[in-house]
């Protein structure tokens, strides 16, 4: 991940005695510590920038109207200052309640015998922000807003970065990225992707596309948002690069897509046994009927009612009878080929969809073998905890295209009256419509 600040490395500053030189600089120097968010020590020129009298009075003001995005700011800051050696950074201050427009130079130190976090910040240019209004209003939107905000060089090197963007990477290539990969390329969880990105920015191409970048908070979504720029001193070409993070989003998304797929799996195949339903058995057996009338080639349809399954649910209780019935449609499944569909219709009730026989009768020689499948015994789980084995028959009606019908509907009735016939006649068998 990320690399982390060594604090070991800082100065330290034990005492006021450690920085009574700085009284003799004209500048505005002032030292904030973060572990308390309040102002730890300030030079004469920095008594004086904020009208007060005398240093106590500094380091007694109020800070806590600060919001959480300027002490969040602030403690980025120490941490870009600590990896760095020193940072440079605009801010505004309100000395008297006028906001002021100040450059800082900012260096960490250690504060005290508690060994605080704290910067030393160096005023080193300032004036009034009602000299570029806009200007401040849009550096101040930048530092504030939660959108992470990086400007790159054409080589990858961050040359500045927002608060936001700060907390989501740091200041330096993470820890686990190859050699050469720059700062730009080694947010992306896919390399790749990152040098095909940084090889548009080269180019001044301007485009927004969706990654996987890898944050302090972990692998996170991001729709990044690439603009060609000019950097405002040097005016070379920069790469100017927006970060939404959509993973809740994604989240949301992803979420719906699964409930969708859920509901479609409830509407079209049985909960208990999992073979599909009655709607999507329609569906299959319209395209089946379609194909082999324009191939005109024979299909068949098994309309299969369970012998004996009303003793099992009456003796045994419900229990058993869904356990029989799942197996059941496993047995079904085992004697048919993957092209063809078995589906339950209802109750104790199924059927088989056959597409593309050679010949009619073939359909009956899988209703043999069905019948031959379900004769078999199952083990079931009786209402007083007992194992029992339990026997089952099936009674089957084959209708078959052309034969039997040319639409669905024919079928389903000519299949359905040949199984009845069955019935009477014994059950336990097949017959043809």
């Amino acid at each position: 991940m990320y690399k982390t600040v060594d604090l070991s490395r800082l100065p330290v500053l034990a005492s006021h005695a450690d920085v009574a030189l700085f009284d003799l600089h004209p500048d505005v120097i002032f030292i904030l510590d973060l572990d308390v968010h309040a102002f730890w020590w300030a030079n004469a020129a920095g008594v004086a920038f904020w009208g007060l009298d005398n240093v106590q009075q500094v380091i007694d003001k109020d800070m806590s109207g600060d919001t959480a995005s300027a002490r969040r700011r602030m403690q980025q800051t120490f941490e870009k200052a600590a990896l760095e050696g020193v940072s440079v950074d605009p801010w505004t201050a309100y000395p008297n309640e006028q906001p002021t427009r100040l450059h800082i130079r900012h260096k960490a130190v250690l504060l005290g015998p508690e060994r605080h976090r704290g910067t030393i910040a160096f005023i080193s240019d300032g004036g009034p922000s009602g000299d570029n209004p806009e200007q401040c209003l849009f550096a101040e939107a930048i530092h504030y807003t939660s959108v992470a905000v990086t400007s790159f060089s054409l080589e990858g090197l961050p040359l500045f970065e927002n608060p936001i963007a700060t907390e989501l990477y740091g200041y330096a290539v993470r820890d686990d990225a190859p050699a050469g990969v720059s700062v730009f390329e080694s947010r992306f969880h896919d390399l790749q992707e990152g040098r095909e990105r940084l090889r548009q920015g080269q180019a001044l191409l301007d485009s927004s596309q969706d990654h996987l970048m890898i944050t302090r908070r972990g692998v996170r979504k991001h729709t990044l948002d690439m603009r060609a720029s000019r950097h405002p001193v040097s005016g070379e070409y920069v790469i100017l690069v927006s970060e939404y993070d959509i993973s809740a989003l994604q989240h949301a998304l992803d979420e719906s897509e699964r409930a969708k797929a859920e509901l479609k799996k409830l509407a079209h195949y049985d909960a208990l046994t999992g073979v599909p339903t009655v709607r999507l058995c329609k569906d299959r057996l319209d395209r089946m009927i379609a194909v082999a009338r324009r191939n005109e080639a024979i299909a068949a349809l098994l309309f299969i009612d369970l012998d004996g399954f009303k003793a099992v649910n009456d003796q045994h209780g419900h229990d058993a009878g869904d356990c029989l019935l799942k197996e059941v449609a496993v047995r079904l499944q085992s004697s048919v080929r993957a092209s063809d569909t078995v589906g339950r219709i209802g109750g104790d009730e199924f059927i088989v969809l056959i597409p593309d026989l050679q010949q009619r009768e073939h359909a009956g020689v899988v209703a043999h073998q069905i019948i031959k499948t379900l004769s078999m015994p199952v083990t079931v789980t009786s209402n007083d905890g007992s194992e029992v084995e339990v026997y089952i028959g099936a009674s089957i009606g084959v209708a078959s295209f052309p034969h039997n019908g040319d639409d669905p509907e024919a079928l389903l009735r000519n299949a359905d009256a040949a199984m009845y016939q069955i019935k009477r006649q014994g059950k336990n068998n097949y017959g043809y419509a």
